[in-house]
């Protein structure tokens, strides 16, 4: 145990011993620059400058422009310009689809397979939009079923907790 705490005391006298950084002049020997230093001061600045020079650089990473040259990251001028380029895209699809179906019954009627008293542009641009399906939305005996019984559940909560205020 003696050991242990001689070699601890040994660390503590080196990290608070003070040293003396010289800085000279090598043709006179002049001292240019002197600084009274220990090894745990060297080691607190060498710390604090570390963490001072990563904080620093993440700020300035993500609060400026130079974040857009990290993989990853995208600008937001970027993400603007890809929906109004994904839009332009879906309205160009269906005004395609329109102009695809119209130039069909063009064709149709050219090659004699309709007639042209038959061939209306609103009906066969109509023909081409979309219609949803109709979707069920009448829950099921199952859903009805759990629907009554959270309800019954709360109303048991509701009134244990009215009781337990009345007490």
């Amino acid at each position: 145990m003696s050991k242990k705490r001689q070699k601890r005391k040994i660390i503590k006298e080196n990290l608070f011993n003070k040293r003396r950084l010289i800085i000279l002049n090598e043709d006179t020997f002049e001292e240019t620059f002197s600084l009274k230093l220990t090894l745990m001061n060297v080691f607190v600045f060498i710390t604090l400058s570390t963490i001072i020079i990563i904080t620093v650089t993440t700020f300035i990473i993500a609060f400026t422009p130079l974040r857009e040259y990290i993989p990853g990251y995208s600008s937001s001028q970027l993400k603007k310009d890809a929906t109004q380029l994904a839009l332009k895209a879906d309205s160009l699809s269906f005004a395609l689809k329109k102009n695809e179906a119209y130039i069909k019954s063009i064709q149709k009627v050219l090659t004699g397979e309709l007639e042209f008293a038959k061939f209306n542009k609103d009906s066969i641009l109509s023909a081409t939009e979309e219609i949803p399906s109709p979707v069920n939305l009448s829950p099921s005996k199952k859903e009805l079923e759990l629907r009554e019984q959270v309800a019954k559940e709360e109303k048991n909560v509701k009134f244990n907790l009215s009781n337990k205020k009345s007490k």
